[in-house]
């Protein structure tokens, strides 16, 4: 049971609702011209069937579902359904409205829930196997493949509606829809959430010009179009269309340069492709040389995905290193500064006792004498109270827990993180804290513990809120820091080495340092620890 309850933050509260927000909402009116120019856009592949071979429409169904969340799964499928009523390709009145209904359906819930199951395995303890950007790249792969299964069944059931018959024309079909899915899906999707994240941020994207440049694109550009026509000579001389040249290239480009400058490469390729499988041609064959594009798109973007993590990587230890030696910093100087209060301490006490004693007896002296020796007695007891402080905090332990009221510690902290929230134009909203809960804690360590998830919060901030909370449950007080993540693109710097210091503070207090990431994009990292009193 809950003890003195406290209001949840408003993203809990939401993350729970079946409603997308306003904001959410907003999108569907651009995803609907979208989606109608990518659908005509599609029938210049189409295979067998009704199934295209290149279908970026699914690239944008995917980009919106992962941007905005599962739940906005139902008003994308409203929204197909009244483009494909635009198209023609529906009507309420048509013999078997309801299977062609269906069909439009069917591959957007499957897109969802495919987006919502990935969404809570990187959720609680599995985000921490599941980091970005596995997940986005595991929707990317799993949708078109799930979306391409759910049309199995209406493919055995009614082949009249399909125009697909025997069991070799059906798998070449599934497997078109699939290989079409992902082509829109890997080459769609990545970008436009990264733009998506530039105007969420509301940054620019900033183009920065660096010498090394010249010589790393003149690499990777004879790289890639010598990759290009090796594989145009083994073609020639009836080799068929080869794809490992090209993989080679661009596996190096991405090693090299990361996901960003793989995507260009195969952005190069697809452009070459694609024209080509336009023309007169059959669905074996297209199928054939899509299935080459998918693979050489999927090696680019894990080589791209590996170079990114581990200049990430390099990034995280660098600011782990600098923080290591910011604390050795510290730690000497606390050590020096322990000295010079104890050296100061002493002398001061005496001096404070003669000024008490002299403001006594100078009481029935000169009006003039007394007042100033009233002042030296005030501003020596106040000097000797600031020392007898600093003693106790650095003299005893600085680790020594002492009993730590929350609500002081939720306000330090807030005043802590308020101007790197305002100078990133995001709100933090601080909830009402209870103010009977109460850690045993060193309070400087404990802040900065919850200063480090509330940076990490700002940093990742999709929406320009930031909240914070805390609540107790049972014999724990919990702190809980939210806000609402943005694309699933790269971690940002500082988003693992703050959580890992966070993490090691709470745990010697005795308590635990938890992340979930809800279906809904609402990342959520709590701070438990025992209540007074309740430790052990």
């Amino acid at each position: 049971m809950m003890h003195r309850p406290l209001p949840a933050p408003a993203t809990q509260q939401r993350a729970w609702s079946w409603l997308p927000d306003r904001q959410s909402l907003l999108l569907l009116g651009p995803y609907a011209a979208g989606f109608a120019v990518a659908h005509w856009i599609a029938a210049a592949w189409g295979g067998t069937g009704f199934y295209s071979l290149w279908y970026p429409a699914a690239g944008l169904r995917l980009a919106l579902l992962w941007h905005a969340g599962a739940r906005l799964t139902p008003f994308i499928a409203i929204v197909e359904i009244l483009v494909g009523t635009a198209k023609g390709l529906f009507s309420p009145g048509a013999p078997d409205w309801p299977l062609t209904l269906w069909g439009i359906v069917r591959p957007v819930f499957a897109y969802g829930a495919t987006v919502a199951a990935i969404r809570w395995l990187a959720s609680g303890s599995r985000a921490n196997v599941l980091v970005p950007p596995m997940p986005l790249g595991l929707a990317a792969v799993a949708a078109p493949n799930v979306a391409a299964l759910s049309a199995l069944p209406e493919a055995l059931w009614r082949p009249d509606l399909t125009g697909v018959e025997g069991a070799r024309d059906m798998i070449t079909s599934l497997a078109a829809f699939a290989v079409g899915d992902l082509l829109g899906v890997l080459m769609l999707a990545p970008p436009l959430l990264w733009i998506a994240e530039m105007f969420a941020r509301r940054r620019r994207p900033r183009l920065r010009i660096d010498a090394a440049w010249g010589p790393a694109l003149a690499e990777s550009t004879a790289l890639l179009l010598g990759a290009i026509g090796l594989t145009e000579i083994l073609r020639r001389v009836e080799l068929g269309m080869q794809p490992m040249p090209v993989i080679l290239a661009v596996a190096w480009i991405g090693l090299r340069f990361g996901r960003a400058a793989v995507w260009l490469a195969l952005l190069v390729v697809t452009l070459l492709i694609l024209p080509h499988t336009a023309q007169d041609m059959t669905t074996a064959a297209r199928l054939e040389l899509h299935l080459s594009l998918a693979t050489v798109v999927v090696v680019g973007y894990l080589a791209g995905s590996f170079a990114d993590a581990q200049r990430q990587a390099r990034i995280d230890v660098e600011r782990r290193d600098r923080l290591l030696f910011q604390a050795e910093r510290l730690k000497t100087l606390r050590a020096m500064s322990v000295a010079v209060i104890h050296e100061v301490s002493q002398p001061l006490s005496t001096l404070a006792i003669e000024a008490k004693h002299l403001h006594a007896i100078t009481g029935i002296s000169d009006p003039e004498i007394a007042q100033s020796a009233a002042l030296i007695d005030r501003k020596a007891a106040t000097l000797s109270h600031l020392v007898r402080r600093l003693r106790g905090y650095g003299g005893r332990v600085v680790d020594e827990p002492t009993p730590l009221p929350v609500t002081a510690l939720i306000e330090s902290v807030a005043a802590l993180v308020a101007p790197e929230a305002k100078s990133r134009g995001i709100t933090l909203k601080v909830a009402p804290v209870d103010p009977d809960l109460v850690v045993l804690a060193q309070g400087v360590e404990l802040a900065q513990a919850v200063v480090n998830l509330l940076r990490n919060a700002i940093q990742s901030a999709s929406d320009g809120k930031v909240r914070l909370a805390t609540a107790r449950e049972g014999p724990r007080i919990q702190i809980i820091v939210t806000n609402r993540h943005g694309a699933d693109l790269a971690p940002h710097s500082g988003m693992g080495v703050g959580t890992l210091v966070a993490r090691a503070i709470v745990e010697a207090h005795g308590g635990a340092v938890s992340r979930n990431l809800t279906p809904f994009g609402d990342v959520i990292a709590t701070i438990s620890l025992p209540a007074i009193g309740e430790a052990g």
